[in-house]
């Protein structure tokens, strides 16, 4: 297949890019800012031919191209004969939202549209959009995909928004959009990330003090990055899913006070120790609880978790470490 995977040099993409490449049969053309995955984080993940705008052509072996999802006529080029669209890149996070709306806006929402519209105008069958649980917002979990959505956030406004113009797009032009709602995705090769795992474990590294935002009673549903992978993949090739929206996290609700505490237990194993943490004030656009019902991933998709949270965070703490 052709691949066309935006924020392909990000966590997601290149542990995507890796289990691709292992079957020696695809061609991924990657499209990336740069502002957060770097060429090095690619590099790691495969060898790869840069390619100028201008020198676009058929998808061959792994390619990337240096650009922004907000540059329409650049979508449009690069979709040219891609099987399919996997759209990761995005402002990601509820605090850079808070910070600055209307570039969250204009990523989350503009950025999705044109690649909308470059699969529209290249006939690309499928399109991939990785959303999240923010656009269910304060509401009872376990979230479901039935759920009203009530976004406290920007960025879970700008996230359902881009899952609304999938449903349209699917609707009337029968591209076959899927919405993948990830949970807080943490696993090897998290090193830019800025959710909590990644953040807490870098920090504890350089003997920087760990902030709860709050009491730490708050919940959220980590999800493990190859049990992502999976459903990503099968996102691709399972049938009679277009328009759909799927819930894919580990259906099991965590404290951020515990998960903090099993970082800190596996740190200590890994001889990190004299780590400090502070509870600090409550963040804006946080929710209170947050995890997910996956059941209809495991009806649709035939898709379910495997990796356990405590032998996730081993593996998590000892890439870190290395």
């Amino acid at each position: 297949m052709n691949w066309l995977i935006t924020g392909g040099c990000g966590f997601i993409g290149t542990s995507l890019i890796k289990a691709l490449i292992s079957e020696n049969n695809h061609n991924i053309r990657v499209l990336d800012n740069l502002t957060t995955g770097t060429r090095k984080d690619l590099l790691e993940a495969c060898k790869y031919a840069e390619v100028g705008v201008d020198d676009i052509g058929e998808f061959n072996g792994v390619e990337l191209i240096v650009g922004d999802i907000l540059d329409e006529e650049l979508a449009i080029k690069v979709a040219k004969n891609a099987d399919v669209i996997i759209h990761l890149a995005a402002n990601t996070g509820v605090g850079p939202s808070v910070e600055n709306p209307r570039a969250d806006c204009m990523a989350n929402v503009i950025g999705t549209f044109n690649y909308l519209e470059a699969a529209r105008i290249n006939n690309v069958p499928r399109f991939v959009f990785a959303s999240s649980g923010a656009p269910a917002g304060e509401v009872e979990p376990p979230i479901h995909e039935e759920l009203p959505p009530h976004p406290v956030s920007p960025y879970g406004a700008s996230k359902l928004a881009g899952e609304g113009y999938c449903s349209a797009y699917y609707k009337t032009f029968n591209i076959q959009t899927v919405m993948l709602r990830f949970g807080n995705v943490y696993g090897p090769g998290s090193l830019h990330k800025s959710s909590i795992v990644a953040k807490f474990i870098r920090q504890a590294l350089n003997k920087e003090t760990l902030e709860i935002y709050g009491d730490g009673a708050q919940t959220r549903d980590f999800i493990y990055i190859d049990d992502l992978i999976s459903a990503l993949r099968l996102a691709v090739t399972t049938d009679d899913i277009g328009g759909e929206a799927f819930q894919i996290a580990s259906n099991q609700e965590t404290t951020v006070g515990e998960i903090t505490d099993k970082m800190v237990k596996i740190l200590n194993k890994n001889s990190v120790n004299d780590i400090n943490v502070i509870n600090g004030e409550t963040r804006l656009g946080d929710v209170k609880r947050n995890y997910s019902d996956t059941s209809k991933a495991k009806n649709r998709l035939g898709w379910q978790p495997k990796m356990s949270q405590d032998e996730g965070l081993k593996k998590t703490v000892e890439y870190f470490v290395k």
